[in-house]
């Protein structure tokens, strides 16, 4: 696993290190929680001293009787003959002692001693006899230890206590992993990074068997790591953690002493083994899935009683907002359906209003499990609660079987003002899902059931629900138009500020992908949304923010539109809005040339368990055209993927989608299929009015040396078709977007070809380099050598932008199939770039060729 967030440390013990080995010696301590990544830090460590350095390195063992100065033991092969002699009567440790310190004076070391919370008497006076030494000696020590083991009482806090008055001591703490790097680490794996983060908590050890064993609820290795940690538990100290576990997440001691009296002494010896910690308020485990493997090990009648227990407890006092999503959970741990569905649905209530609608949706499925004991009317109610949790939270398979379900019930009732608003919420919820046909429908059927009645609020949202696909779809400015006037006239009648807000914003979205204007309106409705405090309605459109941006390839607006839109929907749990949010960032990335980053932006989208069909289009898209235009294989059966997951006349999926084949045909040669298949795709758009779709599939039929139809074209695309390619190169440049200004530029002379040649280079964009060369031979013009780039000029040892990427991940320990995964290459192509940077360097190893990042000098 990468050590990922240790940079920091792993520089500051080098450094230490490289001072101690030069005089006076030192001690570092590092500590972090079991799992944290300790062993992983000190072997990286190691890997990174130099030759010269005598690494040595022994641990402590967890034995009920430890073996007296074991990890010297463990060294006596790489020590001093004296040491060795010494250490064959280890009950005269002043020898050991005196000749350990000879010895280390003798070689500049790093002597590691892992473990010492485990250590036994005899290491630690060692440890306490070194320190105080190191001054005189040429040597690192380091010394690492479990802090969530480390109680009042431990043995280790002397030690600690007498090291804290020598100055050439140093302390580091490694904390656990943030989010942005468990989201990292899950790159590529089928897993819920945030989920990931919740129930590891950071811990890199947990995370790593997560992802090596996705499938798995409680991965092996922390079932029985836990089980190991517990087994030395006393019986008051086992049942503490047990109840702890079924109690759930932060337990109030109040509330763990009515279930378990007099329980602080065995609660301390829980704290002490490192399994939960406490504030002296409330209790919990260092990690949720650590309580879970906790849970599993309960038998069920003792889990039972206790869930009855705390129910009754909680029942009997007054109960807060707060509390009610506990209750749920016990009441369903008690088997009391009676009071799963008094508490639950109030407990989703209450999440849905803090904008938690993972936990929303999760509490009313709890209740729906019991929904055949209510009226049909509440039952409807609990699936449309369910239903809108699961739009907003991405289980839209879930939310459409609740809202499919709720119509039924609400026919059958004759309530058609509530079926009618279901089925807007069906549309709603079927258009992510690539369902864009089904969705139309359903949207034109809830608003004749609703006009059939009086005029109302729901009515207003079916409008809307309309003009927002009519947007979507290219209708045109007078349809979404239409539509939004229908959806204001009633939003003011029944003083609905999002249906007001989100009708102005699609009507303006609209005239923006038309005619170009509009900008300035979208992002007025963003704001009053924000300020009026609407976050569903704001979220939505801050996402519609990043798709206008992206489709008009404007890259500096994607960027600021991404970074809002994210920031705005992590805040708020809108899981749906933000993967649409990403995976429309991955598209600035690509328009940005940052291929690299936009395939990476991709995999985690894609990698996604709840990135809804629409998402995953995208996502697939972008990762097909980065192969396209890398010239990598498997970029075919990509877009294939993307077209299958959703409707043929899903506009804005597949719209890109099509570009992205006719660009692939493209820089495969395949001249008469461009034409085919952007001919075919024109025909799709006949009655559409949307520019930035059409004019790219006409361009392309005239760089495959066709004649384009007459299209509208949005303005370097028109521009192209007319003739002017020095004026679409200068659009594109302004864009931000180089390879399109690149692929303008084929158009033009002499100095346009070198210059569309050396942009293509620079991108490692192989085909259009062949395809740019293969036009220019046929031109008469030829390319100009030139030497090493600015870059490579720059470097001290020639290594270019690429040569130095590999380098970097040379110094990570990586292997030939480990960088070619990183940077997207096939392994012999690393295997030639490895062998490139040691040439340069003038080295023989990869571990020499890592030495020179730090010590470039040598």
């Amino acid at each position: 696993m990468d050590l990922i967030e240790r940079e920091a440390v792993l520089q500051d013990l080098a450094g230490h290190l490289q001072a101690a080995v030069n005089g006076p010696g030192r001690l570092a301590l590092v500590r972090g929680e079991a799992g944290v990544g300790k062993t992983a830090v000190v072997h990286r460590l190691a890997q990174l001293a130099d030759p010269h350095i005598r690494v040595l390195i022994g641990a402590c063992d967890p034995l009920a009787t430890p073996r007296p100065l074991g990890p010297l033991l463990d060294l006596a092969p790489r020590l001093g003959p004296a040491v060795r002699t010494a250490l064959t009567d280890t009950s005269r440790s002043d020898e050991v002692f005196d000749c350990l310190l000879a010895d280390l004076s003798t070689y500049p070391s790093l002597l590691v001693v892992e473990d010492v919370h485990w250590a036994d008497e005899a290491t630690m006076d060692l440890l306490c006899y070194l320190a105080r030494r190191l001054p005189s000696v040429p040597a690192l020590v380091l010394a690492t230890y479990r802090d969530d083991e480390v109680g009042r009482t431990h043995d280790l806090n002397a030690l600690l206590g007498t090291l804290a008055g020598y100055s050439w001591v140093c302390r580091h703490d490694l904390a656990p992993l943030s989010r942005r790097a468990v989201a990292r680490l899950a790159t590529g794996h089928a897993v819920d990074a945030e989920q990931l983060y919740r129930v590891s908590a950071g811990n890199p050890f947990i995370v790593t068997e997560i992802l090596a064993a996705p499938a798995e609820a409680i991965p092996a290795t922390v079932r029985e790591t836990v089980a190991g940690r517990l087994a030395g538990l006393s019986a008051a100290a086992r049942m503490v953690v047990d109840v702890l576990a079924v109690l759930g997440l932060r337990v109030p001691l109040a509330l763990l002493t009515d279930i378990v009296p007099n329980s602080e002494e065995a609660l301390d010896e829980a704290v002490a083994c490192g399994i939960v910690r406490t504030d002296g308020q409330v209790t919990e485990f260092r990690h949720e899935l650590t309580r879970l493997a906790v849970l599993e090990a309960v038998p069920a009648p003792h889990r039972l009683r206790v869930h009855r227990q705390v129910l009754e407890a909680m029942r009997s006092r007054p109960v807060a907002a707060d509390d009610l999503a506990l209750l749920a959970d016990h009441a369903e741990g008690a088997g009391d359906p009676t009071a799963v569905l008094e508490y639950a649905p109030a407990a989703a209530l209450h999440a849905a209003a803090l904008g938690a609608h993972r936990e929303a949706a999760a509490q009313y499925a709890r209740a729906l499990q019991y929904a055949d004991r209510l009226p049909p009317g509440q039952q409807a109610s609990l699936l449309e609660g369910h239903s809108q949790a699961c739009l907003l939270s991405s289980r839209l398979d879930e939310g459409v079987a609740s809202l499919r379900t709720a119509v039924r019930l609400r026919r059958g009732l004759g309530d058609r003002l509530r079926m009618g608003e279901d089925m807007r919420w069906l549309s709603c919820s079927l258009w992510p899902t690539g369902r864009t046909v089904e969705a139309r429908q359903t949207g034109l059927d809830a608003v004749r059931v609703l006009e059939e009645l009086a005029p109302s609020r729901e009515l207003a949202r079916a409008y809307l629900n309309l003009c927002q696909l009519a947007c979507y779809e290219h209708e045109g400015t007078a349809v979404t138009a239409a539509h939004a006037q229908n959806a204001i006239a009633l939003g003011e009648r029944f003083g609905d500020a999002g249906v007001l807000v989100q009708a102005r914003f699609h009507a303006a979205a609209a005239r923006m992908l038309s005619e170009g204007s509009g900008w300035e309106e979208c992002e007025q409705a963003v704001s009053g949304a924000m300020d009026q405090d609407l976050p569903v309605d704001a979220g939505f459109m801050a996402l519609n923010m990043c798709w206008l941006a992206a489709l008009q390839r404007d890259t500096a607006r994607t960027t600021a539109a991404v970074s809002r839109a994210e920031a705005y929907c992590l805040d708020r749990d809108l899981l749906t809005y933000l993967l649409c949010t990403r995976a429309w960032g991955s598209w600035g990335l690509l328009n940005r040339g940052l291929w690299r980053e936009a395939a990476d932006a991709s995999q985690k989208v894609r990698s996604h368990p709840s990135a809804p069909p629409v998402v995953q289009a995208l996502a697939t898209t972008v990762m097909g055209l980065v192969r396209a235009r890398q010239g990598r294989s498997q970029v075919w059966p990509l877009l294939e993927q993307a077209a299958s997951l959703v409707d043929s006349n899903c506009l804005l999926d597949t719209g890109l989608g099509r570009e992205a084949r006719v660009e692939a045909a493209w820089l495969a040669g395949g001249h008469e299929l461009v034409q085919a298949e952007a001919e075919r795709c024109l025909a799709t758009l006949a009655n559409r009015t949307h520019p930035w779709l059409s004019g790219p599939l006409a361009c392309w039929i005239r760089r495959a040396g066709g004649e384009p139809p007459q299209v509208p074209a949005a303005g370097p695309y028109a521009l192209e078709l007319a003739g002017d390619w020095a004026g679409a190169a200068a659009l594109w440049d302004s864009l931000g977007c180089p390879y399109d200004a690149a692929l303008a530029r084929l158009s033009g002379d002499a100095p346009a070809l070198r210059q569309a040649l050396a942009a293509f280079e620079a991108l490692g964009a192989r085909p259009a380099v062949a395809r740019t060369r293969t036009l220019m031979r046929a031109r008469g013009v030829r390319p100009v050598r030139r030497g090493p780039r600015a870059a490579t000029r720059a470097n001290p040892y020639g290594l270019t932008n690429r040569e130095m990427d590999v380098l970097k991940l040379l110094n990570e320990g990586l292997s030939d199939a480990e960088i070619s995964a990183r940077l997207y290459i096939s392994p012999k192509t690393a295997g030639h770039h490895v062998g490139a940077v040691l040439s340069k360097l003038g080295v023989h190893t990869r571990h020499e060729a890592a030495r020179k990042i730090h010590h470039p000098e040598r």
